[in-house]
């Protein structure tokens, strides 16, 4: 068994510091003086980024900071027992046991599976008493290993057994510390209520996947997850309780009995698929509404960009070539003409006629594109055909873009509702294919056609008549508005309504009528300034920023050059209440140029890459560099004189961490 601690990486009863930060570094300095670990600095900014995701307080006492990095050489762990405890993001206050679990990239997976193995009895009262009781490091290295020792011996043994079954599965993003936990968790409380519980832990040391046989004689499935499952069909028609990772860890006899529940209530949730009846996927039965909804429209907007960013560009690509006029041309060029035909005008009109006919093709996929994948989201595989329609139906009434919404919601709605039938059991195979199809197309098309279509397309015509009228302030105003969306979450739902509504509108978008171009030009260049600010900020003063951030500063050129604004996520996970409102700044400015200054875009993605589609290329230059500058400078502002409230820590940002 390799030995991954050592009395010199134990520190008893240690004041290293206020916040859980100075103890990251405390600990990483003193595995940097080991043969484990080449570089301390490294090794605890790597641990502050993965902690800056979610705080590692698990309760009772304990965190586990953890992460993977190249500045590690052999798996291992650092221990303090700290005088005072000092918080780690945990609902029931401070730690004072802190494991710090070190992984190198690319571990072996015998001694990451011994880290999870400690990592999984840590919720074991017996194991955390002794720790505290401790005294001497010695002490602490050989309840380590005797622990670990023990879960050695009894892998291979089976929970006790009962008349019910459950299977879960856990992961969390490193998968080192809580996808372990989580599995013993679960186990635990299985054994406390007579539950055969077997669990899939999707980790670090390996994924040793549950035998097809458990999975169908189990009764119900856990997934205690912070990522996709994986192989997620194999669990199709089983009920199943979804929850984070860490409420595997702090609720686990609940989630036996909420698990045992669904078993037991013949319309409660089953996982998607063909194997039984199409019923509440995922989406539909996790959380509550307005999250049920506001994932839903992330994920028809995500599956739509595609459509729009090849779609814009070759339209883009098409003006370039053929010139504005091409649309009205475009048809006949294609139809009468060829390559060995070639138009008056040349190879340039033809290609230009033949790139925009492709363009326009692919934009026409934008509204059913959209509302076929919030349907999916909804509803599962059962959903999209219904969804496709109701976006299509959309089209032809004329409501664009917001209709392309409602029409999904409802095919999703009326899907999920559809599969959560009773139905005869000769007809299960019937219902995701030919039964839910059909309905929910006739429901949420039908309510389209008859009711609301009318009312959508004229709300839109009302907005595009708006958008083409506003003057002076009011396009100043819209700008700041429009830079600020973008910025406030940085490729977050409030980003991508923005987005989503300049994409929407592009291919409305013409010489007379610049309105949407305009609108799409200070969208794309307010995305940009966050991680070009963020860039400038890490060149200018490099002491405000760690190794980690400096690193990713140079990165971000690139990125926000491109138009990705995620290239800061980085920086706001680390310090989002200095960063965010910086960029806000930036690209609030940045909007409000652009939009005064009247510069279009015809492409809906790509940054200083589609130059070729930018009217005023100029200003459009100018407006992203003023705003890169204010957002550069307020951060090293931020950074130099707004200083941190105490204990005032990661956890009161998470909404915006997880909003980014």
């Amino acid at each position: 068994m390799p030995q991954i601690l050592t009395p010199e990486l134990v520190l008893l009863d240690a004041d290293l510091g206020g916040d859980k930060e100075a103890v990251i570094r405390a600990l990483a300095a003193r595995a940097g003086a080991t043969d484990r670990v080449v570089d301390g600095d490294a090794l605890a900014a790597a641990v502050l980024e993965r902690e800056a995701l979610t705080p590692t307080g698990m309760g009772a006492g304990i965190a586990i900071p953890h992460c993977k990095s190249s500045a590690v050489t052999e798996p291992s762990l650092a221990f303090a027992r700290l005088e005072p405890a000092v918080e780690f993001g945990a609902d029931d206050g401070p730690a004072d046991l802190v494991f710090m679990i070190m992984a190198p990239e690319g571990a072996a997976e015998t001694h990451l599976a011994v880290l999870s193995r400690l990592a999984g009895s840590l919720i074991d009262e017996t194991f955390t008493d002794g720790l505290r009781g401790a005294s001497t490091p010695e002490e602490v290295v050989a309840l380590v290993e005797g622990v670990v020792a023990d879960q050695e011996e009894g892998a291979e043994e089976a929970v006790a057994a009962g008349t019910r079954s459950i299977v879960a599965v856990t992961a969390c993003p490193t998968g080192i510390a809580h996808t372990y936990m989580a599995a013993d968790a679960l186990k635990a409380a299985g054994e406390r209520a007579g539950v055969r519980v077997t669990v899939e832990t999707q980790g670090s040391s390996g994924t040793k996947r549950l035998d097809p046989a458990v999975i169908a004689a189990a009764d119900a499935v856990v997934f205690a997850v912070d990522v996709d499952v994986r192989e997620r069909g194999r669990f199709a028609g089983k009920p199943y309780v979804q929850v984070p990772v860490k409420r595997g860890i702090d609720a686990p006899d609940a989630l036996i009995q909420e698990a045992l529940g669904h078993a037991d209530d013949p319309s409660g949730p089953r996982v998607a698929g063909e194997a039984t009846t199409a019923s509440a996927p995922q989406q539909a039965s996790a959380g509550s509404l307005g999250g049920t909804v506001k994932r839903a429209l992330l994920t028809g907007v995500s599956y739509m960009i595609p459509f729009v960013a090849g779609g814009g560009l070759l339209i883009a690509l098409g003006f370039l070539l053929g010139g504005f006029d091409i649309t009205e041309v475009r048809d006949a060029v294609i139809v009468e003409n060829s390559l060995w035909n070639l138009p008056e005008g040349g190879l340039a009109i033809y290609l230009g006629a033949v790139l925009s006919a492709i363009g326009n093709a692919s934009m026409a996929f934008l509204v059913p594109a959209l509302a076929g994948y919030i349907a999916y989201a909804i509803a599962d595989r059962p959903g999209i055909a219904p969804g496709f329609v109701a976006g299509a139906v959309a089209l032809l009434m004329s409501a664009g873009f917001i209709g392309g919404l409602v029409g999904g919601l409802l095919a999703g709605l009326a899907a999920w509702w559809i599969g959560t039938w009773r139905v005869p059991g000769w007809m299960r195979g019937l219902m995701p294919v030919v039964i839910i199809p059909l309905l929910a197309s006739i429901f949420a098309s039908g309510l389209m056609v008859m009711l609301l279509g009318g009312p959508i397309a004229a709300l839109m015509a009302g907005l595009t008549d708006w958008l083409g009228s506003l003057t002076g302030a009011a396009v100043v105003l819209l700008g700041l508005l429009l830079g600020t969306m973008m910025a406030v979450d940085l490729g977050g739902p409030i980003n991508k309504v923005a987005y989503g509504f300049a994409v929407a509108g592009l291919g409305a978008g013409s010489p007379e009528n610049p309105a949407p171009w305009m609108i799409m030009a200070a969208v794309m260049a307010a995305g940009m300034v966050p991680p070009l600010g963020m860039a400038l900020a890490s060149a200018l003063d490099r002491r405000l920023f760690t190794p980690a951030e400096r690193e990713n500063g140079k990165a971000a050129w690139l990125l926000g050059a491109s138009f990705i604004s995620e290239g800061a996520i980085p920086f706001a996970a680390a310090d989002p209440l200095r960063v965010i409102p910086a960029s806000i700044l930036g690209a609030a400015t940045t909007g409000a140029i652009s939009m005064a200054a009247g510069v279009t875009s015809q492409a809906p993605h790509g940054g200083f890459f589609v130059f070729f589609a930018i009217g005023n290329l100029l200003m459009f230059t100018i407006a992203i560099i003023a705003g890169t500058i204010v957002t550069g400078l307020a951060v090293i502002a931020l950074k130099r004189w707004a200083r941190r409230a105490p204990k005032a820590t990661d956890a009161e940002a998470e909404p915006a961490l997880a909003a980014a």
